[in-house]
């Protein structure tokens, strides 16, 4: 059995038990790294829901220009929640500089009820294939994404008047706003599902030592319907 190695990022803010303990298999060798350079050595990498954007993107200041070089070049890479939303530019939740591998910013949701709480629908956009697509996922989020380029949203959720992206994807990274590890059995196999796709479309190319890792040039949808070829 071929193990492949996922490096959990640890911003320092809080208990990632139960995201590490969601996605744990026996085909996984899973580390939490609170070294950013040492983490996207690994086959994929995670950012987790737990923390402020100010803080998160002070965590990753030192190597933010190598995460994006190593994003650009491949690296699987699923952010949930505060991790989706290090992907973009930046946040009015807290000064800093994001990622920027997607472009656009953070905001505050403009709705009645702040922060959105609880389980929510999934509105997939039309025209995805049927795979594995779930339905309702836990949420606890305050800020939401706006993304510049609306092809990189596969799914968007609505909470009372404003709709906001919930699923986003650029080549072999996935974000989400809610949080798969509490979103029962279904989250998880979600998750998961995520998971062995990015892993299976990098087909081991990455390498641990810090090697280049070559671009996936597919275009046109693939199982999650994204294009792959930006």
């Amino acid at each position: 059995m071929i193990s492949r190695t996922i490096a959990v990022f640890d911003y320092g803010a809080g208990n990632l038990h139960s995201l590490v303990k969601a996605i744990a298999r026996e085909d996984r060798d899973i580390s939490v790294e609170t070294d950013l350079g040492s983490a996207i050595r690994a086959d994929l990498l995670v950012l987790p829901g737990v923390g402020a954007f100010g803080s998160a993107a002070r965590a990753i200041q030192t190597a933010r220009t190598s995460l994006a070089s190593a994003l650009a070049d491949g690296l699987p890479c699923v952010g949930i929640c505060l991790g989706m939303q290090l992907l973009f530019d930046a946040s009015e939740e807290g000064a800093g500089d994001g990622i920027g591998f997607i472009s656009g910013n953070v905001t505050r949701l403009r709705t009645p009820t702040v922060p959105h709480m609880g389980w929510n629908d999934i509105e997939w956009r039309d025209g995805l294939a049927q795979w594995n697509q779930l339905q309702t996922a836990y949420f606890a989020n305050a800020y939401v994404c706006q993304p510049e380029d609306e092809s990189v949203v596969l799914a968007s959720t609505t909470h009372q008047d404003t709709s906001f992206a919930s699923i986003v994807r650029r080549a072999n990274t996935l974000g989400v706003q809610f949080h798969p590890e509490k979103s029962s059995s279904d989250g998880r196999a979600f998750v998961n599902a995520v998971i062995d796709d990015l892993l299976e479309r990098d087909g081991g190319r990455g390498t641990r030592d810090g090697g280049l890792r070559a671009r996936d040039e597919v275009c046109g949808l693939d199982s999650l319907g994204s294009s792959i070829c930006k």
